[in-house]
């Protein structure tokens, strides 16, 4: 089975190429989707309140996502410390989700994650692909699309890496600030990997 891992800012157009790659027949493993459910296992959720405080939690005991954002996107210092929780399940589930597609006969497996080197994950993929797109077009994308606040949007791309650090070690790179038609095709095109 090959693994592609696909990745690039906040906004940048991961999961639409994803979308397009699960279409030509690649299994999809979503690291924000994993995270979520890591972010409910016990012994997460305890280390998480014993960093961030009780206040991060709903009144039913599960975690809120918008008030941990908050913080942490406030905070390099915080977002690290989110970071050195939550790296390391994330990574058992995704290892577990590679295993199963392999078992079942996928040709393809795709690690959509946004920090894919910063997680160390490299090593698992056979192939880097990066989706890039100009600045003011990721903007626009969190606000308008995500429903983010102007500030919010550039608290969290503040908080990432810029985009010559994801592209450095990139055997893909893929400008997403082209019409879907064009990006699907270019997708397709790149296509066996």
């Amino acid at each position: 089975m090959k693994i592609v891992g696909l990745s690039g800012g906040i906004g940048s157009g991961k999961s639409t190429v994803a979308g397009f790659l699960k279409e030509l027949g690649a299994a999809i493993i979503d690291a924000d989707s994993v995270g979520h459910r890591v972010l409910e296992m016990p012994e997460v959720k305890a280390q998480l309140t014993a960093t961030f405080g009780q206040d991060i939690l709903y009144s039913q005991g599960t975690v809120d996502r918008k008030r941990l954002a908050a913080i942490v996107f406030a905070s390099q210092e915080a977002l690290i410390k989110l970071n050195h929780i939550m790296h390391p399940p994330i990574r058992r589930q995704v290892e577990k989700e590679l295993e199963e597609h392999r078992r079942r006969g996928a040709a393809v497996a795709v690690i959509e994650a946004p920090l894919l080197e910063e997680a160390g994950w490299t090593e698992m993929v056979d192939q880097l692909w990066v989706t890039t797109a100009p600045g003011d077009v990721i903007l626009k994308r969190l606000t308008e699309k995500a429903g983010l606040t102007e500030s919010e949007a550039l608290a969290r791309i503040k908080s990432q890496p810029p985009p010559e650090k994801y592209t450095t070690r990139a055997d893909v790179i893929v400008n997403t600030d082209i019409p879907l038609n064009k990006l699907k095709e270019k997708v397709a095109a790149l296509w066996p990997v």
